[in-house]
């Protein structure tokens, strides 16, 4: 990450935490009064393939015992009535302006995969997370919700693994290293701008 990239994303955090504070203070609250606690969801994610961080989020599932692996259908039952209003517009990432603040993320990246990825993928994530992860990214626009849509009909745990591997992991990763080299401040801030309109034509 470049020095101009880094104080970009630290005063841009700042700057929303602030705006955000009473969006971000109501939607604890009625995670809080609808769901109960916890009102955060915390789960590692990987900087670097070989680098770990906690990733926060506000919680939109109900809390389960054992829980690994990316969200299809088999756990479309454990999101809440709240936790539905919060993924459609990407409220629950709200708390990531903290991993942002602390420097494990940028606005503009690759989606921070998990171990069990980086792991099974490990040339692919070698190239990918050479950009440091971001809330959004040209995989995160362009593809997210064809892999809603791809893990949705899954029923078990097993299937949604099986089609997040084949399907979706190959394809995001192709669409983060095309972009990788042509990106710019100027890129990334189009980017952010274009994830808040999408998330804003959503009806």
């Amino acid at each position: 990450m470049t020095p101009s990239k880094r104080i970009f994303d630290v005063l841009v955090a700042i700057g929303l935490t602030v705006l955000l504070a009473p969006l971000i203070a109501g939607v604890a609250l009625a995670i809080l009064l609808r769901d109960g606690r916890p009102v955060l969801y915390r789960a590692e994610r990987m900087k670097t393939p070989d680098q770990g961080f906690l990733l926060w989020k506000f919680r939109t599932m109900k809390p389960a015992g054992v829980d690994s692996g990316v969200s299809g259908g088999d756990k479309a039952d454990r999101v809440t009535r709240t936790g539905r209003v919060l993924r459609r517009y990407r409220l629950d990432e709200l708390p990531q302006l903290w991993n942002i603040l602390r420097g494990d993320i940028s606005f503009v990246g690759p989606r921070p995969p998990l171990r069990r990825y980086v792991e099974m993928f490990p040339e692919l994530y070698a190239q990918v997370l050479k950009a440091r992860p971001g809330i959004t990214g040209m995989a995160t626009l362009a593809f997210h919700r064809r892999e809603e849509a791809l893990l949705a009909p899954c029923k078990t745990a097993a299937q949604t693994e099986a089609v997040y591997c084949r399907r979706c992991v190959p394809r995001k990763a192709r669409l983060d290293l095309i972009y990788a080299p042509k990106r710019t401040l100027c890129s990334d801030v189009k980017l952010m701008f274009a994830t808040i309109f999408k998330r804003i034509s959503l009806h």
